[in-house]
This record gives C-alpha cells, structure tokens and sequence, in this order.
C-alpha cells in the first residue's frame, strides 16, 4: 500500500485527516513516525507558503508522498488575526485554551453582529519530484461570547455555526466533518490524489 505522509505532529489535526481520507487505499503516517526529521519552520506569510514549504521540504527528505497542511483563524474585527499566527497567538507556551482565552480577552465588548470569523485551510502535496496540488477551503462563522462544547481542538469552542447556532465543540463530528474548513480542502484534495495514484 502507497504511504502517505501527514507533515504534522498535531495529534487533533491527524485525527480529523485520517478521518476524512478513510477508505483511500494508502497508508496514512505523520511525522511522529519520523522523528529524525528536523521541525520545518512555519514563517510564511499565508496559509498556502506555510503548507507548500511543509510538503516540499519532508517529501525531498523522505521521498514519500506528503501532505503539508496550514489552517488557522480569520476574526474580522482583529483584521483577520490570528491567521497564520493561530497556533501560537498566545505566544511560545501557547496551548488551546490560552489561544481561545486571548481572543475572547481581544473581542471583549465587540457585539454580536461584529464577531465574523472565518476557518482557512490550505493543503499542499508534493512528492520526491516537486508539487503535486493545492487546494483549499474555507468554512464561515462567528466567534461565542464564551466557550462552548469540548469537541474538537484550537478555536472550535468559539467558532459558532450560524445554521446551527452551536460551536464546532458543541457539533457532532460527523456534522463538523462536512462543513469544515479542513472537510472542503480535503474532499478537493481525494479527487487529485485518485487521478494521482491512477
């Protein structure tokens, strides 16, 4: 079976992905399997250079087919903070719970009607040879007055759904797992690693 190799440690996002990609013929492993592999340094500027550096650079090292994935937290009134400072917007010890903390604490008399958000996600593949694709997704929303629901991971207790007015915490997985951010991207991305493998 063809490996398929998740440039990530983040245990939240590997569960969500090997969810998503059930049933596609591939071994899927993440860079826990591959802990001789140097940490690549997230400095992009957009969703998109963060995840075409994670995938070129660990399918140049291993010459396995990889998956690079940088996804994080549009907020309007914080003019589109944290985006791609989402996982450590709390700084160097920054854990979920500070991250969620930090923007209630920034959004702390802003209404309801001014609390638009939205989730990006940006997937890049690449193999031995170069780039393979890139897709993307996107998924709107809102930021909760507190947080709500302890499904999920990073922002999901904040991030309401407006068509069902609950947080991706309070959402059923299976629910989340079609509206998402992440959800949209990857569905792109199986109809290119299908014409791949074919």
């Amino acid at each position: 079976m063809r490996e398929l190799l998740i440039a990530t440690t983040n245990k939240g996002k590997m569960r969500e992905i090997k969810a998503l990609l059930a049933g596609m013929p591939f071994k899927i492993t993440s860079l826990a399997d591959y802990p001789d592999i140097p940490a690549v340094v997230e400095d992009g500027a957009t969703f998109k250079s963060n995840a075409l550096k994670k995938a070129l650079t660990v399918a140049r090292v291993t010459g396995t087919l990889t998956m690079g994935e940088d996804s994080g937290l549009e907020i309007r009134a914080l003019d589109n903070r944290p985006g791609v400072y989402s996982a450590r917007f709390s700084g160097l010890l920054a854990d979920d719970r500070k991250n969620n903390l930090k923007v209630l604490r920034l959004l702390r008399g802003v209404p309801a009607d001014q609390r638009q958000a939205r989730y990006r996600c940006c997937i890049a593949l690449a193999d031995g040879q170069g780039v393979v694709a890139v897709v993307s997704g996107s998924c709107a929303g809102s930021i909760a007055a507190r947080a709500r629901g302890t499904n999920g991971f990073g922002y999901d207790p904040l991030f309401l759904v407006p068509r069902y007015q609950k947080t991706f915490g309070e959402l059923d997985p299976a629910v989340k797992s079609r509206l998402s951010h992440r959800a949209k991207a990857l569905k792109k991305l199986k109809i290119l690693l299908e014409r791949y493998i074919n």
